[in-house]
């Protein structure tokens, strides 16, 4: 095999113990094997026996061995590669400041839905991967540059001029990520050398920081503007929080749906499901009168895909209805945990409950009641279990019973955030409980921490099974670390189903990303004052519990640079796609051996892509309408103008005469009268007011741009523009 060398100087040696439990693998092929033989072999004697039986044990060993091997040394090469990118970004962070990095950040950045990529962009081909969007890679395809990282930001972030970002901190992480994409640049073209000896096509290697903002090489455009948030994907989520049991507390009493609140709490519930990976456990418990589980689970359930789809679908149908009773809710989720432990399928590291609730105790015990109980279970899964239990609760609206909810968080050591029915974001908010295990992963046992998905169906190419390893990435200069996202490597699964003849989304190749996700689990061990500065952080002054002020938050709280005005006010290389399609923005022609970056939306026009030539066909065929539209109104107005005109020159001047129905006679129009030279200068310059007032009402039309009369045109466009009118949505 072709070892390309890596980036950094890290050994390839197992980064946890987990991979020499991937050796076990073989046994289970080598019984298997045996068995088949054993049903074949022709017994002449003992000897002979034994001589044939122990020939096939020892062949099929070897093989299954090696075979194991291989991929132990594939995915080994992965984890290095993440945590050497790891490295890059912290490296970087440290010149977040500088005056040389912030000036040389202005218009420097591409962002994946308005900016035209750099010369050495390619349309992709179909050997190297297919944007269905575009079309089959035949003749059509998709532009990507290798040599290029892009950023997304999420809608809520780019809301400044420009799309630009107004918050401080994501202008920051785009340019201290920028010096980053040097190393992202050579480690994509090692990747290209190392995965062709399988045939392989290298996929995407990115940075998602914990604002928001994502960055990735190679550069390509989103499909959909404004909505990818890297903070709620399962490789971020991981490698953030680690292996975990997750049990989601949902307030169905009747009161929910005012404000659609319920649908808010389902919303952020299934987000939370959906970033949980194969090392987490999770159960759903709903409560109004009475509290139970969903989905028909008594407890908590591996976070598999099928069982994450049978919870998304219960959440689904919740209604509300019913009284608030706190109690239950916590008693039937403790039980739960409980039942889990006994059964030996927890994920024997830390325990989230996140309880989502709008309204005050209406039945059931009161709020020392539900207090006593959640001290008493965690402390007995501590005492008992070595367990850590953090309780996360959030208030929904501002009618909502904060005080009971915020009194469980601080009186469990656990963390309480208001979320407004109108500006507030529980998605975001729910976000914290992340940010809490983060902050134990960041030092002790766990600095090289990263975290496995299981094999799951890309985006893009639709439906081609890939994976993604992912690790943690702090400031280290300060105590505790502070977090600052997640770097991560996708790779396609078909060299390790080249290797080990095995499909990619068998129980075997998942149990292999089982035992990699569970290989340790974060120390939460945080004071008082940094546990005070996460409740801070997730809902301001008013959620923390009083036990330190901001001046001790360092560690956790991002330390702003300097002066607002050395940021750059425009991160945007160009905004040339703004507002343009997918289709117009990313497709282009593969066919033909036609240059890959001819595009229509530059003025090409080819039948080889006819997603694009539909769009295009549709823009320009609308374009031509509205114009000959425009021209037409235009022509019968001014005729009716000189009409007019012509009437009033031919008026008796007898008023009486004019009162009189069907007195009046217009004479004919003829060639005659536009020459007639009784047609005086003021008439004629009523003739051009009352077009002029016409075209400024035309104007005024949203969309259409009136065509002038030849005596009072504009200057005409320039290609650029014409081509940019023709090809707008």
């Amino acid at each position: 095999m072709n070892n390309a060398p890596l980036l950094s100087s890290r050994p390839l040696v197992p980064p946890a113990a987990a991979y020499y439990y991937l050796l076990l693998f073989p046994l289970a092929h080598l019984i298997a094997a045996v068995v088949a033989n054993n049903n074949s072999l022709v017994i002449v004697n003992a000897a002979t026996t034994t001589t044939t039986t122990t020939t096939t044990i020892t062949t099929t060993t070897k093989a299954s061995f090696d075979k194991e091997n291989e991929v132990k040394s594939i995915l080994q090469r992965m984890e290095n590669d993440a945590l050497s990118f790891r490295d890059e970004i912290e490296r970087v962070y440290a010149s977040r400041c500088n005056v040389e990095t912030l000036e040389e950040c202005a218009n420097a950045n591409f962002y994946d839905c308005a900016s035209t990529f750099s010369k050495e962009a390619e349309c992709m081909t179909k050997e190297e991967l297919v944007i269905s969007a575009c079309g089959d890679g035949v003749s059509c395809n998709a532009l990507w540059d290798k040599k290029l990282s892009t950023i997304s930001l999420p809608a809520s972030l780019a809301r400044g001029s420009r799309n630009n970002p107004n918050d401080e901190e994501v202008i920051e992480s785009a340019c201290y990520s920028r010096l980053a994409e040097p190393y992202m640049i050579r480690k994509y073209r090692n990747d290209e050398e190392y995965w062709s000896e399988y045939n392989v096509q290298p996929s995407w290697t990115y940075f998602g920081a914990h604002n928001g903002l994502f960055r990735k090489i190679p550069a390509i455009h989103q499909v959909t503007c404004g909505q990818y948030d890297p903070r709620r994907r399962p490789w971020f989520v991981a490698a953030s929080s680690g292996p975990k049991d997750v049990v989601l507390i949902i307030d169905v009493s009747g009161s929910m749906d005012d404000y659609a609140r319920l649908d808010i709490a389902k919303e952020a519930a299934i987000t939370i499901v959906s970033t949980l990976t194969v090392a987490d456990r999770v159960a759903i418990v709903t409560f109004s009168d009475t509290a139970s589980t969903v989905g028909s689970f008594d407890s908590l359930v591996r976070a598999t895909g099928e069982n994450k789809r049978i919870l998304v679908r219960a959440i689904g149908e919740l209604k509300a209805n019913g009284a608030t009773n706190f109690y239950d809710s916590f008693r039937t989720a403790f039980d739960a945990l409980d039942a889990t432990i006994r059964r030996e399928s927890t994920s024997g590291c830390n325990i989230a409950i996140l309880f989502m609730t709008d309204g005050q105790i209406t039945t059931g015990p009161g709020a020392d009641e539900v207090i006593y109980l959640v001290n008493n279970r965690t402390e007995e899964l501590a005492e008992k279990h070595g367990r850590k239990t953090t309780v996360f609760a959030f208030s929904l609206g501002l009618q909502a019973d904060h005080a009971v909810a915020k009194s469980i968080a601080c009186s469990t050591n656990g963390i309480w955030t208001p979320v407004d029915d109108f500006t507030g974001d529980l998605v975001s908010a729910m976000s914290s409980y992340y940010k809490l295990y983060a902050s134990g992963l960041g030092e002790g046992g766990n600095e090289d921490f990263a975290a496995w998905v299981e094999p799951y169906p890309f985006a893009n190419p639709a439906g081609k099974v890939g994976t993604t390893v992912s690790v943690p990435v702090y400031d280290r200069s300060v105590s505790p670390p502070l977090f600052l996202g997640v770097v991560a490597s996708d790779m396609y699964m078909d060299a390790m189903e080249q290797v080990l003849g095995e499909d990619a989304t068998s129980s075997t190749m998942l149990e292999r990303f089982v035992l990699l996700s569970t290989a340790r689990c974060p120390k939460i061990d945080l004071t008082e004052c940094e546990l005070d500065a996460l409740r801070f952080l997730g809902g301001g002054e008013g959620a923390t519990c009083g036990v330190c002020n901001a001046t001790d938050y360092t560690g956790i709280v991002p330390e702003k640079c300097g002066l607002e005005s050395d940021l750059p006010s425009d991160l945007w290389h160009n905004t040339e796609k703004e507002g343009k399609s997918y289709e117009e923005r990313a497709c282009c022609e593969t066919s033909g051996g036609a240059d890959p970056r001819r595009q229509l939306d530059v003025g090409f026009s080819t039948k080889s892509c006819p997603a694009v030539d539909s769009k295009s066909s549709s823009s320009k065929s609308s374009t031509g309408l509205i114009a000959g539209a425009v021209v037409a109104l235009t022509a019968v107005f001014i005729l009716g103008i000189f009409i007019r005109r012509r009437m009033q020159m031919n008026k008796p001047n007898d008023a009486s005469e004019n009162n009189n129905p069907g007195s009046s006679t217009v004479p004919p129009i003829s060639t005659e009268n536009f020459n007639n030279e009784s047609t005086n200068q003021q008439q004629q310059q009523g003739n051009s007011a009352d077009v002029e007032e016409m075209m400024k009402r035309l104007s005024s039309l949203e969309g259409i741009t009136p065509v002038m009369p030849p005596e009072a045109s504009a200057p005409p466009r320039s290609v650029d523009a014409l081509e940019d009118l023709e090809t707008a949505p």
